[in-house]
């Protein structure tokens, strides 16, 4: 059980960045390793426009890295971001218990 408190700031920041669909196929499809942004466009039948206001997301969100190799942009999975993701998720689901004497002291 964590014995830290839970930084909802960056738990709305994550949370926020994985609560879109496309979002999410783009984080499965970098499960499997380094993607350039053209086999993500195919891949999700995804507008460069869209699919790029979604990789700045996860980006931002510090989910994604990404890297430029002349005209094209790869991008990869943060796999330890992702891990604090799921453990912010996981202390959400884990019942605190408040300090001696209730709630209302």
């Amino acid at each position: 059980m964590p014995t830290t408190a839970i930084d909802l700031d960056r738990a709305a920041q994550l949370f926020r960045a994985l609560s879109d669909p496309t979002r999410l196929r783009i984080l499965d499809r970098l499960r499997g390793g380094e993607k350039c942004v053209c086999d993500l466009t195919d891949a999700l039948d995804a507008g460069q426009s869209r699919l790029s206001f979604h990789l700045k997301a996860l980006k931002e969100a510090g989910l994604v890295s990404d890297r430029r190799e002349g005209r094209w942009a790869y991008y990869t999975l943060n796999a330890d971001a992702a891990a604090e993701a799921a453990e912010l998720a996981q202390s959400l689901a884990t019942p605190r218990t408040l300090p001696d004497g209730g709630c209302c002291g």
